[in-house]
């Protein structure tokens, strides 16, 4: 790595400005010898790695950044000072003048060397995808002479599957691409539980459908889900219960879309994500509505097998040979200053030119610096994690402080576990399969399978997103930082926001990882999509046709039910892609799709086979009441868009614009050029999203 020269007047050129463990401290304490497999341990080898935590938080804060001029810092003052004292660099140049110069801000104002480029993935990667996706589609057709022209061979399989179909189909349901890529891509942005949560409520929801209705629902009879609610309210609660299903099912193949897109986009990458998410649309499309369940239940089983080993395998096998698991204590580069004595004696630190830099986590003095002479004046990484990250920090999900000096999420985790977990029961997909097992007995064990199957193959995916920001994390080479921001718990006058890649996981699988591996866990991905996919075209043109049209008075006759079914699949699939092209995420859309019928139909199933006397009056103002409710507090509720709870603590604020042109106090520099928040104040705003509340509150108001 290489520095951009510097004018010797120059008070801020260096390394890196990235300060992010300045506050953890005493602070957080994680027990992860209780979380991890005995294969992982290796990694807690210290104190100090358990009081890690990640510099992740402030990705989301990236968001309402203000670029509009286009020039590194936005304030005219402090652009000035910078134009004032390095080398190229002046009031009226851009990051594009500076890209056009081949370097960038962060390395024109902050001394971090610009992020290096990664190569393209190998051709193979794409063929073996494509291989994959190809045999899907054709064994997905063939089971076209299943069906037979019975609309029940279409919907439910002619009941027909056994427990090891059933297992199956439902973990594929439940192991969509929000478990896996959308639960390392969380967990690597933020942390373990902000992916973990995602494969936890899922399985959670299999759990409680296995004990209280898969039994109850495949000995009911019925067709699809709504006709659960039909045989007990009647019609117009029949039809409400259709729409809110479908709704929900169009951002969860919305999501599901994005993920199988993301990754035909980052192996063929003359394909734009838009059409990417396009083709993986008519891709799955035409496969299901050829073949309807019977098509669906035997890819899935086929993905599966071919899938899971593959997910599987690439998770244990980075877990247990990846060296680092977590980003190790930075060793720094020239001016940087070590918390404690036991970092200045790992990395054989040297006396500090000036001696009285604070430690802020206790108030001691910080003394001893980083060693020029081993290490060479480049400086080793990006100073990013003053303590060693850690792949579990437990106190996540206990404390809203858990991940200080980084703002958590908590309320939201929760929630989503909550949301997931019991939204997931009114899941079409989940509930056909159970209408589609042989026996009850089959459905109930099919569920309990299909629950430990979900967390043994999504769990191990939110260790890897520790083990990702090993090798594209803020402390790489190929880091991206936002230079004009500042935080005043981090002590960051300038670059205190890091930019995580957004493909940085599937990076890992095509550069760090086993090829072998690497392309069987993109086809495990793959196959979670397609899954998933599947199950939502088929539910919710089933719906459609069958407790929609034929209530509204429509043409639809026995005969002419399964052409109705697979025509009406069109436009839901194709309204699923355009809501994946406009937003794209994965594990946030896997939310919204079951917070609509948590809110709304899940307290009326429950009714259905827990009330003496199920009251049709009753579940129609339930749901009324419900999906008014959480309407309602969706605009009412403050949301600032950043999905984390307004504590009264100095973590969670948000960062603002940069605040100075001095060195961060934790640099060896003169007092004088180091930045003093409470002179030239980082101008910060209060997190303030209560998302999360409003669906714990709706399903009760419902009740």
């Amino acid at each position: 790595m290489t520095m951009l020269a510097c004018n010797t007047s120059s008070r801020f050129c260096h390394r890196n400005f990235w300060h992010f463990y300045y506050h953890v401290g005493k602070a957080v304490v994680v027990v992860l010898s209780a979380l991890l497999p005995r294969s992982s341990q290796h990694i807690i080898y210290s104190f100090r790695t358990r009081m890690a935590l990640t510099t992740s938080y402030l990705v989301a804060l990236g968001w309402l950044i203000h670029q509009a001029t286009g020039q590194c810092i936005a304030d005219e003052t402090i652009n000035a000072e910078f134009a004032s004292f390095v080398d190229g660099y002046s009031t009226t140049t851009t990051a594009e003048d500076l890209a056009a110069a081949g370097t960038c801000c962060q390395e024109t104002i902050c001394g971090i060397p610009c992020p290096e480029e990664v190569d393209a993935p190998g051709k193979g990667y794409g063929i073996t995808v494509a291989v994959f996706v190809a045999i899907s589609a054709l064994i997905g057709i063939a089971t076209v002479l299943c069906v037979k022209g019975k609309s029940e061979n279409y919907f439910v399989a002619g009941r027909s599957l056994p427990l090891w179909v059933v297992a199956a189909t439902l973990a594929s349901q439940s192991i969509d691409s929000n478990a896996i890529l959308g639960n390392v891509d969380l967990s690597y942005k933020f942390h373990f539980f902000d992916g973990a949560v995602l494969p936890i409520g899922l399985g959670l929801s299999l759990i409680l459908n296995g004990t209280f209705l898969a039994s109850k629902i495949n000995k009911d009879g019925a067709l699809t889900l709504p006709d659960v609610y039909a045989k007990r309210y009647g019609k117009v609660v029949e039809v409400l219960v259709s729409i809110c299903t479908i709704i929900s099912f169009m951002f969860l193949l919305a999501g599901n879309l994005v993920g199988m897109g993301t990754i035909i986009h980052y192996l063929y990458g003359g394909i734009s994500l838009q059409g990417a998410i396009w083709v993986s649309a008519v891709v799955v499309l035409a496969y299901t509505i050829t073949g309807g369940l019977f098509s669906v239940a035997y890819t899935d089983v086929f993905q599966a097998t071919i899938g899971w080993l593959g997910c599987i395998t690439l998770a244990f096998y980075m877990i247990h040979n990846a060296e680092p698991s977590a980003p190790p204590q930075s060793i720094g580069f020239v001016g940087y200053s070590y918390p404690d004595a036991e970092a200045c004696e790992l990395y054989d630190g040297v006396e500090c030119d000036n001696q009285d830099i604070v430690n802020a986590v206790d108030g001691t003095l910080r003394t001893c610096c980083y060693n020029e002479a081993k290490y060479g004046p480049d400086g080793v990484d990006n100073g990013a994690y003053l303590y060693a990250d850690a792949p579990v920090i437990g106190a996540a999900m206990t404390k809203a402080d858990g991940l200080t000096p980084f703002p958590n999420a908590i309320v939201f985790n929760w929630a989503t576990i909550f949301v997931l977990g019991f939204g997931n029961l009114a899941a079409l997909d989940f509930q056909a399969r159970c209408m589609a097992s042989k026996t009850p007995k089959v459905a109930v064990m099919g569920c309990f399978i299909a629950a430990c199957l979900t967390f043994l193959v999504g769990i191990p995916f939110s260790y890897l997103g520790a083990i990702t920001r090993t090798f594209y994390g803020p402390d790489t080479a190929r880091a991206s930082f936002e230079t004009d921001t500042c935080s005043t718990i981090l002590e960051l006058p300038t670059c205190a926001l890091w930019n995580p890649d957004s493909l940085a996981f599937l990076k890992l699988l095509t550069h760090e990882a086993p090829p072998v591996l690497g392309a069987w866990c993109l086809v495990g991905i793959v196959a979670a999509s397609m899954s998933t996919c599947d199950g939502a075209i088929l539910a919710m043109g089933t719906v459609f046709s069958h407790n929609i049209m034929r209530n509204l008075g429509c043409c639809v006759t026995p005969k002419t039910l399964l052409v109705i079914a697979r025509v009406a699949s069109i436009p839901f699939a194709v309204g699923a892609a355009a809501i994946a092209s406009l937003h794209k995420s994965t594990g946030y859309l896997l939310v919204v799709a079951f917070d609509v019928v948590l809110a709304s139909v899940v307290v009326p199933l429950f009714g259905c086979f827990y009330t003496k006397k199920p009251s049709p009056l009753a579940a129609l103002l339930s749901i009324l009441a419900g999906a008014t409710t959480r309407v309602i507090l969706e605009f009412t509720l403050p949301k600032d868009g950043f999905l984390i709870a307004p504590f009264n603590k100095p973590e969670f604020m948000n960062v603002g614009t940069a605040a100075s042109s001095l060195y961060p106090s934790f640099f060896d520099q003169p007092i004088e050029d180091r930045w003093d928040p409470s002179t030239e104040q980082c101008d910060e705003v209060r997190f303030n999203d209560w998302s999360g509340a409003d669906s714990l509150i709706s399903p009760v108001v419902g009740l």
